[in-house]
């Protein structure tokens, strides 16, 4: 007999079914495992517009939440009512108390001060600070490139899934082309080691 999947494990299956990055996935199950227990485990398909409004409504009065975090936990109940349980939600005009936008005022390093960090990092670890300023990359963009994202010939770099499934290319910095191709033959070495150890082809 086999044993029933637990709803949380067919949110997990849907969004790896989609194709959803990782972050996005432990985003929606954290977000549905809250909604779940702020109404004390009651089973979601028993619930509706009402309990909704009062969750969100709860995070951005009593724990301060800013937009896009309380946007954040609409998207994933979004989810599990349209893609889990097949619910239509388009006529429900759930309203809940907006969480107030905070402004900040954004702290920038000046070119002396960026130089400063790079200077004081060394190997692979100044190459990647390298490529998120010069190529304006998040720290998971520059973790994910691999040798097949850099074209050298056309000097672009290709980011693949980056945030909102977005695909884009980015112009390779001059300043570090030469740097990167040393990085991609030393990895290359290291890769025809792996095979001639008996390791995988990737």
């Amino acid at each position: 007999m086999q044993k029933k999947k637990k709803l949380l494990d067919i949110v997990r299956d849907k969004i790896r079914f989609k194709h959803y990055s990782i972050k996005t996935e432990q985003s929606y199950i954290g977000w549905i495992k809250r909604y779940i227990f702020f109404h004390n485990k009651r089973h979601p398909i028993e619930m509706g517009k009402a309990e909704i409004e009062q969750f969100l409504t709860w995070l951005a009065v009593e724990q301060q939440v800013s937009p896009a975090t309380q946007n954040q936990a609409f998207s994933a109940i979004l989810f599990l009512y349209k893609e889990i349980l097949g619910l239509d939600m388009s006529e429900w005009n759930v309203q809940a108390l907006r969480a107030k936008e905070r402004k900040h005022i954004p702290v920038v390093l000046t070119k002396e001060e960026v130089q400063k960090v790079l200077v004081n990092l060394t190997d692979v670890y100044q190459l990647i600070v390298y490529m998120m300023y010069g190529c304006g990359l998040r720290m998971s963009e520059a973790l994910n490139i691999r040798v097949k994202d850099i074209d050298f010939g056309f000097e672009r770099v290709y980011i693949w899934d980056s945030k909102s499934l977005k695909d884009r290319t980015v112009p390779l910095p001059q300043k570090i082309k030469e740097q990167l191709k040393g990085q991609v033959a030393k990895v290359e070495e290291i890769h025809k080691k792996d095979i001639a150890d008996g390791y995988g082809t990737v």
